[in-house]
This record gives structure tokens, C-alpha cells and sequence, in this order.
């Protein structure tokens, strides 16, 4: 298999560092002359609005890096890469190349950056002109759209924020709601942005708490990068999934619920906890956390959805709606 990735990654990189060169033009010239048998430097000049000269400096740094770049004279002569260096489209399949595309068509969606268009521009380089449409079919099959139908606004200018403050290593600031309403100002070190669900965390070392949290973005305002840096510390991973939750914590309640919010239940449950109860009902065995956030889920279902056992799910149903009917019986406070 021709050697692309190692040249590029360990020996191109680390020589046009050290010589503070345009990372994206030498990469952009790279991409070209893998994609085109030759090109001129007049070419080459013209695309990149650069002298001739810049571009013959630039030749001899990829040529430095361990990249083979040759002249070829005469009519029709020019620059290009050896023939015996250069990556082999049929290294990727067309599903590879789907799915590629697919992955970053889901990321820019939300995460808007000259990176992704780049990246884009430099996979569809790889597409062949003769399995363009199969592939542009096959890329659309599986649409992955982040991007929420109504909500918080704040959520994908937030992303580009973080997204900032993580490539510069710069402390952010933001007022945050936990989950019991309280507000607090935080000053966080970022470390990482994740989407778990249908939700969007950010993830890093608390200032104020002295330890490491995950916030919801939705819960983050006045959210600003400050002008202070920071040197990253030792990473420890964040936990993203129950699967350390104490078992004990997780009552099995039975529900009955009216046929209309059976898509609702299963977002949190499986067909096989669901069982028919005559044409218009169904028993659900629903995994029930003891939190408000579970008991709210319940109560959204209104009248379609009664909770049959244990009692003391019931009584504390009971109780919340008592509350929340005497809520409504007494006049409205208008300030």
C-alpha cells in the first residue's frame, strides 16, 4: 500500500513547523499534485496567489519533509509527484468514501469551520468523475442532522465558542443552572465537547469547583473565552454511560399507557417490555431512576400514562399533581 499518512503525518508536519511554513497551502499543493498528473509553477502561483518563486521555496520544503516532488521539462513538462509515491484511489472503496463524507456533512452541520470545508474538499478529491453520482447517492442515504427542530439558540454559537477556546487553551466563563436551579458563575479549563444523545455537554476542569465536570450546553449563559491561558493537565476521561450506576438505584415500575405516547416510551424502552392490554392500552416495565427529572417524564404523559406499582411511585405522583392542581386553584400572581 503506497505510504501517504506517514510522510504527511510524522515527517512533512514536524519539518514545516520548525520552519514556521503556511501549513494549508503546502498541504493544498500536496493534495493537488496527488490529484493531477503535473502542474506548472505558473499554475501552482496563479491558484494560491503566490510568486513563482514562493512555490519553488515551497517544493523544496515538501521535498525536505520526505515527500518525492520532481520537475519535468519540456512541453507539457511541470511538477509532480513520483508516480511510484502517489496514493492509489482504489485504496477507498466507494462506501468508504460515503461514508467519510457522511461523517463530516453530520459534524459541519452544527460545527461550522475553514477545517471541515477543507477536509471535505480534499475527500471528494479522491471521488473518481465515473462513481461521482453512486457515491453522492450513497452519502445522502443516512442523513445525521444534530441541529435541534426548535430550542435553545445559544447551543451552535456555543460550539464555535468552545471549539475556539479548545484549539487556544483558554479559560472560558459562563453562568450555569444545575440541575436543582441554582445559578453559579463558573471559569472552566475545556478539555472536551460531546454529543451524547440528543444533547450537547461540555466537558472540563472546574476553577471554582476544583475538579473536573461535564456542563450542558443548554444550561451554560454569558458564555465568553477570556484572555487568560492555561497548560493543560493530566487528562482524566469522563464518564459518558450508566454503565457504573448502582443497580439498586433503577426500580422496574409498571405502567399503563394509552396507545398515543407509545412512541414516547420506547426513547426508554424496549419492545419487550411492552406487552398489548386490550385495543387501546399497553403494560409497560419501565427502568425508573428516583429523581424529579423521572417523575416530570411520567407526569408529561398527562392522562394517557398511570403508574400501577410500587405504591410509593404512585403517592409521590399523587402528591405533585395535589401541588400542582392547588397551583391553579388560586389566583395568578401578575406583578
Amino acid at each position: 500500500m503506497p505510504q501517504f499518512y506517514h510522510p504527511i503525518l510524522d515527517n512533512y508536519l514536524s519539518t514545516i513547523q520548525n520552519k514556521n511554513m503556511k501549513i494549508d497551502r503546502l498541504v493544498s499543493i500536496i493534495m493537488l499534485l496527488l490529484e493531477k498528473k503535473r502542474m506548472s509553477a505558473h499554475e501552482l502561483a496563479k491558484s494560491f496567489e503566490v510568486s513563482e518563486r514562493t512555490i519553488y521555496r515551497d517544493i523544496e520544503s515538501i521535498n525536505l519533509a520526505g515527500i518525492p516532488v520532481c520537475a519535468v521539462p519540456g512541453v507539457g513538462g511541470g511538477i509532480e509527484i513520483l508516480p511510484s509515491y502517489k496514493v492509489d484511489k482504489k485504496v477507498f472503496s466507494s462506501d468508504d468514501l460515503s461514508a467519510l463524507l457522511m461523517g463530516l456533512s453530520s459534524i459541519s452541520g452544527m460545527i461550522k469551520s475553514d477545517e471541515l470545508a477543507a477536509a471535505m474538499a480534499k475527500i471528494k478529491s479522491f471521488i473518481p468523475k465515473e462513481k461521482a453520482d453512486e457515491i453522492e447517492l450513497k452519502a445522502s442515504q443516512i442523513i445525521i442532522d444534530m441541529k435541534p427542530w426548535y430550542g435553545n439558540e445559544n447551543i451552535r454559537p456555543y460550539l464555535e465558542i468552545l471549539k475556539t477556546s479548545l484549539q487556544k487553551n483558554k479559560l472560558v466563563s459562563f453562568s450555569y443552572f444545575d440541575g436543582s436551579s441554582n445559578k453559579t458563575e463558573r471559569t472552566v479549563e475545556p478539555y472536551r465537547l460531546v454529543l451524547k444523545g440528543i444533547n450537547w455537554y461540555f466537558y472540563g476542569f472546574c476553577l471554582v469547583r476544583k475538579d473536573w465536570r461535564i456542563f450542558k450546553l443548554s444550561r451554560m449563559t454569558e458564555l465568553k473565552i477570556t484572555e487568560e491561558d492555561f497548560s493543560p493537565r493530566e487528562y482524566k476521561a469522563p464518564v459518558l454511560d450508566f454503565e457504573n450506576v448502582n443497580p439498586e438505584t433503577i426500580t422496574d415500575i409498571k405502567l399503563r399507557i394509552h396507545k398515543s405516547n407509545i412512541d414516547r416510551i420506547l426513547d426508554y424502552c424496549s419492545q419487550d417490555q411492552i406487552i398489548p392490554d386490550g385495543d387501546e392500552h399497553f403494560i409497560v416495565s419501565y427502568p425508573f431512576v428516583e429523581s424529579d427529572y423521572s417523575y416530570d417524564m411520567l407526569l408529561s404523559m398527562g392522562e394517557n400514562c398511570e403508574c400501577l406499582e410500587p405504591a410509593f411511585v404512585r403517592e409521590k405522583i399523587k402528591m405533585k399533581i395535589k401541588k400542582l392542581a392547588a397551583l391553579y386553584e388560586s389566583s395568578p400572581a401578575v406583578s
